[in-house]
């Protein structure tokens, strides 16, 4: 896997790597693992790596420290290192998803970029699965751009906040298959239906949500 050699990584379990590149509808059809215990072992490897970084190389207070993890461990975040390490093109999609443009699909994209991290710190252990991170995450932490959507939903919250409002979100709606979901959000300022979002997460669909609110009704964003 030529992606191993630009990591300088010799694998001691190769089927690691290949089931961190596979998707759930590649799984169903050919009966194998797919990459979502591997997401799990991942996200907390680059949390861990994330927070260390932000502890030894700055002197942010804490709450300002788990903000700034927050912006770089999100989804939009992971999109953009997969992205542009190519990892979408390792991918191993089923039929249906790969037709359907699975391969450059945000949550899957993103996705596979922690399930890399987990199989390679299940590979090769922690300091190999930081210089990964190194080399695809903290250059963006150490000259730090705006190509990761803001946190719309903080930013309403903190707009709600001041005039004492109620603020609530709920997914409304869900279509497709489980591979590849469309959620439907809404954000309610006391029970009123302020905006709407829709996205291949929940957690986008309320981001989109917020953004909707801020856009149209509640105020103005950046």
């Amino acid at each position: 896997m030529k992606i191993l050699e630009e990591l300088g990584i010799e694998p001691k379990d190769i089927e690691l790597y290949k089931t961190a590149l596979t998707h759930t509808s590649y799984a169903n059809e050919h009966k194998c693992e797919s990459y979502e215990r591997l997401e799990y072992l991942g996200d907390a490897v680059l949390e861990l790596v994330m927070s260390e970084y932000l502890y030894n190389n700055t002197d942010f207070p804490e709450g300002y420290m788990t903000k700034m993890r927050a912006h770089y461990v999100c989804e939009n975040a992971l999109y953009e290192y997969s992205l542009n390490f190519h990892l979408n093109e390792y991918l191993r999609l089923g039929r249906g998803e790969e037709e359907n443009g699975g391969r450059l699909r945000k949550v899957i994209v993103a996705d596979i970029y922690e399930a890399f991290a987990g199989a390679i710190f299940l590979d090769q252990g922690i300091e190999k699965a930081k210089e990964f991170i190194y080399k695809t995450a903290i250059p963006y932490v150490k000259n730090p751009n705006d190509i990761f959507y803001d946190d719309y939903k903080s930013k309403l919250q903190e707009l709600v906040q001041t005039d004492q409002r109620g603020l609530s979100y709920e997914i409304v709606d869900e279509q497709g298959p489980a591979h590849n979901k469309l959620f439907t959000a809404v954000v309610k300022i006391d029970s009123i239906v302020y905006g709407k979002g829709v996205a291949h997460s929940k957690k986008e669909a309320e981001q989109e949500a917020a953004r909707n609110a801020l856009e149209k009704s509640v105020g103005t964003h950046d």
